[in-house]
């Protein structure tokens, strides 16, 4: 597949940049994969249209404050973006820097009675090893919760707000796992009732946890999207979360195209009772043709051109099939004829 193919034309008034007026107004297209059809809906409706008793995988984590302000020796304002920690030295984190140059060659940044943070090493990717000394905070994490802002992804045209630190996180995110430098965003359109309603219809929700990454934005730049070298991030799978996966008769719903990485990475080892990890990093570039192992069911939002999230959902769209991608450029063309809202705070698709 050359990378050309995930072009497509979309209008910049359909980009999102503000989040629904109430979560579970987005809107809802749903893809029939049997009967090949759309049917458009509401989200709030999702309920009444999901398939009965099904084991549903969502992603509790929570978006750090990742954006940390400081200044050059010279007075110069610095943009730290916590992306995750190294293994060594203690506080020492992997980060993009704006503006990198000017910073590189000071050596060091700060906020006087804050934090003070040295370069100690230049990556190929363009990152940077960053190592803290703080004056208040026990690690970075914390130093970012306290005085950073949300990192809102790039095509959100506006600084984060008050509203973005309640509507860029899901409900259900859990507060000590705080590790993604961008949203789950399949899981933005829930609301605590569609929640309890799905459980009372029969349902059983699981919680995993993949700490979202800055590549789930970075397009595919290689003319042949093989060779593209795909972006790892960390998961967490909880032991009852393995025997779900574990048991073939079950049907399950990934909420969003992070739970679909960990899952799949998860199933692709080759033996399942040698599976004892609890941590791992999912590096798996699923694309057509690809044989789904632990995912039945995708809840997704509409992704950008050229990305490697296009390439899941293309293959979730044909399993084993190498025509995906024309089926989800005939959906992605009904869905800006139908004015849907794409990208993160954007509206959602159902692939039953």
């Amino acid at each position: 597949m050359l990378t050309k193919e995930l072009d497509f034309h979309l209008p910049k008034e359909l980009i999102a940049q503000k989040p629904s007026d109430r979560r579970d107004q987005s809107r809802l297209l749903v893809f029939n994969r049997l009967s090949q059809t759309i049917t458009h809906h509401h989200f709030h409706e999702l309920p009444k249209i999901l398939p009965p008793n099904l084991s549903i995988f969502r992603n509790d984590v929570s978006v750090l404050k990742a954006r940390i302000p400081g200044k050059r020796p010279s007075g110069g304002a610095v943009e730290c973006l916590l992306l995750r920690p190294a293994s060594s030295p203690e506080n020492t984190w992997r980060c993009l820097i704006k503006p990198g140059g000017k910073t590189v060659k000071a050596g060091k940044f700060a906020i006087e009675d804050e934090y003070s943070a040295k370069i100690i090493e230049t990556l190929a990717s363009g990152e940077y090893l960053v190592r803290f000394e703080l004056s208040k905070d026990k690690d970075p994490t914390a130093l970012a919760q306290r005085i950073g802002s949300l990192p809102l992804p790039p095509y959100v045209r506006r600084p984060a707000d008050q509203e973005d630190e309640e509507r860029y996180q899901t409900v259900y995110a859990n507060k000590k796992k705080c590790s993604a430098v961008a949203a789950p965003t399949a899981g933005l359109h829930f609301t605590p009732e569609i929640l309890k309603r799905l459980e009372m219809d029969g349902h059983s929700i699981h919680d995993l946890t993949l700490s979202v990454g800055l590549g789930t934005f970075r397009p595919i730049e290689a003319e042949k999207v093989i060779e593209h070298p795909m972006h790892a991030e960390e998961y967490f799978l909880s032991p009852s979360i393995k025997s779900v996966l574990r048991e073939p008769s079950l049907k399950r719903l990934a909420i969003g195209t992070t739970c679909v990485r960990a899952i799949e990475h998860y199933m692709s080892k080759e033996d399942l009772n040698l599976k004892n990890i609890t941590r791992d990093e999912a590096q798996l570039f699923i694309r057509p043709p690809y044989a789904f192992q632990g995912v039945d069911y995708l809840l997704t939002n509409f992704h950008l051109p050229r990305s490697t999230l296009l390439c899941l959902v293309a293959a979730f769209l044909k399993p084993g099939g190498t025509d995906g991608l024309g089926i989800l450029k005939k959906i992605y063309s009904e869905a800006i004829a139908q004015d849907y809202r794409f990208f993160s705070y954007g509206d959602a698709m159902l692939v039953i």
